[in-house]
């Protein structure tokens, strides 16, 4: 679970509802002082939000680019009906190229996306349905299959408590199994109690269907380097969702650009905000 370093919004950002073919979604917009040369449409992951980009907004801006951070349908303040079903891939990826079309302006640039952790394989679902809106795509945290077997044993367990309990009840048991430094002492009080709105502001039916993805996912890396779209992997030095080496391995395959963020593990968005910051600036100032 990504735990933002604040949760002030910038002077330079808005909160407000984007409105879509496919519905409203909850954002947070970030400009430039200046006409962006590019924008950024961030995708949150698994049990994530918009918030957990928070962080990077003021620096992006600073660089010249709008980014424009979402949540999904069924993800904290965008709400989602009780049915697994509207959460399937498809679905959500049809949502991310509906936002695409919402946050293109004339002035605005180039659209870039980004998808952290499950949002890596949201975004790359939504690339292979259409990669024409995008100049771009960034995988942050984000392999290229399922996620790694002991982290699929966590998932399924929450898959099952989900079926089995309300959202109060399962929060409460995970955090009884979170490890030591996660405990609620080392996480100022704005954050964790944040967290916990979070939490059951979300749809369960969203987590137990995207959950699901992240158990069963194919490697579609072939497929997306077909598109041809400029691509860049992004991750901290360590992450237990997916191994280093295999995003290493996937960036490869790809022919991608390749950046790991040392001093981060599964959130480098929300743990070294700066230098993730400089990284993706520094990629999509060169694919233009």
């Amino acid at each position: 679970m990504s735990r933002p370093p604040t949760l002030t919004l910038p002077p330079c950002a808005r909160a407000y509802r984007l409105d879509t073919e496919r519905g409203s979604f909850a954002v947070q917009d970030a400009r430039p002082e200046a006409a962006p040369i590019g924008t950024a449409l961030l995708v949150p992951g698994f049990t994530g939000s918009k918030e957990d980009f928070l962080a990077l907004l003021a620096p992006l801006a600073a660089a010249g680019f709008r980014a424009v951070a979402v949540d999904g349908r069924g993800q904290h303040e965008s709400p989602g009906p009780r049915e697994e079903q509207a959460y399937a891939q498809g679905e959500l990826a049809l949502d991310v190229l509906a936002q695409a079309r919402a946050v293109r302006e004339p002035d605005s640039g180039p659209v870039h996306l980004l998808g952290h952790s499950l949002g890596g394989l949201i975004t790359r679902a939504a690339v292979l349905l259409d990669a024409s809106p995008f100049r771009s795509l960034t995988v942050l945290s984000s392999g290229p299959a399922a996620i790694e077997a002991s982290q699929q044993a966590r998932v399924r367990m929450l898959i099952d408590a989900l079926g089995r309990l309300d959202m109060e009840s399962v929060w409460r048991a995970m955090r009884e199994l979170d490890p030591p430094e996660a405990a609620d002492a080392a996480t100022p009080p704005e954050i964790g109690a944040f967290l916990h709105r979070r939490w059951l502001n979300t749809v369960p039916e969203q987590l137990i269907a995207t959950g699901r993805q992240m158990l069963e996912e194919p490697d579609r890396v072939a497929e997306l380097a077909r598109t041809g779209l400029a691509t860049h992997v992004v991750s901290g030095a360590v992450d237990y969702a997916w191994p280093v080496a295999w995003m290493d391995a996937m960036a490869e395959r790809l022919s991608a650009r390749r950046t790991v963020i040392e001093g981060a593990e599964h959130s480098p968005n929300a743990e070294r905000p700066e230098k993730t910051a400089e990284a993706l600036t520094g990629f999509w100032s060169g694919v233009g």
